[in-house]
């Protein structure tokens, strides 16, 4: 028998749950889970408002970490090899899973910090590096820049060689937040007005937006002409309401952007993307932040974690 992690009804918490190992179908690749990390993502599929919904008794997880037990002839993979996991269901101690879905990871890289890496640095250096066109020297504002999606946007965009303002709560957070590599950092509990704290740093050319609601849309209105707003999600609890107007006549950009559509959209774009990442990593360059290393049996104080804001990175479960 195996442990997993249980969405029995919608609305509910995750339960625990013993359940046979499961046999790997044509093509599949067993993989022995030793993590996997929460998203904000997990919360909304366990309230049935995610995109992509799904109906319960599911798994939960989206990404994770482990070692091929098992895998099909032809493919890359051989058994013992240390792989990173993009799927669904991922907080088992064993499952099954397409190929596509694995990517070996670095020696030097752990499999806590490989669980919780691909949906946040990819999100992040996919948006930047695509449809927010990042260039040196560019001036970049990333709101909730101590989440786990917005401190790697931070990181990110630091390395790639952008002037990074990041927005976030508290004293304790802003400090991870330039350790991460901004080089300014605005507290949103004590800012009367984020738009004009932007323009008095010279405004910006990108905003990378996870927050969504009035920080969202004051973000927006400190944009330069010729400015991206990614619209990555709205953790605020709303979307910003852009005014279009502005859109029209400084020709500012506004993208909606959904890792996870990648997967059908343009796989190799999300593939190339996380070698490239993954080459950043072993150059020094990113350091994951995780936040909370948390048991299976604690899994719900891992929900509580996100739901509540009070985490800061990533959440990893250990299976």
């Amino acid at each position: 028998m195996i442990r997993q992690a249980q969405i029995p009804a919608l609305g509910q918490g995750p339960a625990i749950t013993d359940q046979p190992p499961p046999v790997a179908g044509p093509g599949q690749v067993l993989v022995r889970m030793a993590a996997s990390a929460l998203n904000f993502a997990d919360l909304l599929k366990a309230q049935g408002t995610y995109q992509e919904p799904q109906d319960p008794p599911f798994v939960p997880g989206l990404e994770g970490a482990g070692t091929v037990i098992e895998a099909p002839q032809g493919s890359d993979l051989t058994a013992g090899t240390r792989v990173a996991v993009s799927c669904p269901g991922t907080m088992a101690q064993i499952i099954a899973v397409d190929p596509a879905a694995l990517q070996a990871i670095p020696d030097s890289m752990s499999f806590e910090q490989a669980a919780g890496f691909q949906v946040a640095y990819g999100t992040s250096h996919l948006a930047l590096t695509g449809p927010g066109s990042l260039r040196p020297d560019d001036t970049l504002v990333v709101l909730g820049a101590a989440g786990g999606v917005g401190l790697t946007a931070v990181e990110i965009g630091a390395a790639l060689g952008a002037r990074v303002i990041g927005i976030a709560r508290g004293a304790a957070r802003l400090e991870t937040v330039r350790t991460a590599g901004a080089r300014h950092v605005i507290d949103s509990d004590t800012c009367p007005d984020l738009r004009q704290a932007l323009r008095d740093l010279g405004g910006a050319d990108v905003v990378y937006d996870p927050v969504g609601d009035e920080p969202g849309a004051a973000a927006f209105r400190a944009l330069r002409p010729g400015g991206r707003h990614l619209i990555i999600g709205f953790a605020g609890g709303k979307p910003p309401a852009l005014p279009l107007n502005h859109a029209l006549v400084k020709n500012i950009s506004i993208h909606g952007f959904y890792w996870g559509g990648y997967r059908k959209q343009d796989p190799a774009a999300l593939r190339a993307s996380m070698q490239a990442l993954f080459g950043l990593f072993d150059q020094g360059l990113l350091s994951p932040v995780m936040g909370h290393v948390l048991p299976l049996d604690r899994i719900q104080e891992g929900y509580d974690l996100l739901r509540d804001r009070r985490s800061v990175g990533k959440v990893i479960i250990t299976l």
